[in-house]
């Protein structure tokens, strides 16, 4: 069945001019060129600037700086994109708890490949990295990391952990927590399932975007997206 659907990518890239190759692990990356071309046969494969998108949402990309588990600023620009309607759906999530005097706060949202093949160098532990081999569903510009913010202090609620704890403590499974960050991871998960956002077992900070299948991995800089803007 793999090898079926990887032919069917190849046959569409083909029919519509796309000059993308499958790399050493059988996966199909979009680069800038490409990525130009399908994004203005069809618009909902456009990526989005959040901050454009989304009015008050908070970010803190700790990959833009050393301030990460790999110790090493990986994106060039504090930024965060993702596909239109991916980004349409988050600011449901952003109108509703606006209305509780709430806010989202992004960690990470869009990611190159090749960001998440340094990941996995720095950290092969596939429960928390993904693998090169399958790629992210960050690489398809579907899936994002955030919390939720006190909108008058813009503190960060009480959660499990911080972000990117590996550790036992940050699965949606743990329970030896107290009263609060439970609530609180709870009312994430609630209203991003609510606006078509799965959860991640393993990080309570992580959600996919229910149809991210439909999305290519890209491996575009932010250099580039910026440009484009």
């Amino acid at each position: 069945m793999k090898k079926i659907f990887k032919i069917i990518i190849l046959f569409l890239l083909v029919s519509t001019s796309i000059s993308a190759q499958v790399n050493k692990y059988g996966l199909v990356v979009i680069e800038m060129e490409d990525y130009s071309l399908l994004s203005k046969e069809n618009d909902s494969l456009k990526l989005v600037d959040l901050e454009k998108v989304i009015s008050n949402i908070k970010l803190d990309i700790v990959y833009a700086t050393p301030n990460n588990f790999t110790g090493e600023k990986i994106y060039s620009s504090p930024k965060a994109f993702l596909r239109k309607y991916v980004a349409i759906s988050l600011l449901g999530v952003q109108k509703e708890l606006n209305d509780k005097g709430l806010g989202l706060k992004i960690f990470d949202a869009y990611r190159p490949y090749s960001a998440t093949v340094k990941f996995y160098e720095v950290y092969p532990d596939k429960t928390f990295v993904a693998s090169p081999k399958n790629g992210s569903i960050h690489n398809r510009a579907s899936a994002v990391d955030l919390t939720i913010i006190d909108l008058k202090t813009g503190v960060e609620i009480e959660m499990p952990t911080p972000f990117d704890d590996f550790s036992v403590k940050a699965s949606h499974k743990y329970t030896d927590l107290s009263e609060n960050a439970l609530k609180n991871r709870k009312l994430l998960k609630d209203i991003m399932y609510k606006h078509g956002f799965k959860s991640y077992s393993h990080e309570w900070w992580h959600y996919n975007y229910k149809d991210w299948k439909k999305y290519n991995i890209m491996d575009i800089s932010f250099e580039e997206l910026i440009m484009l803007e």
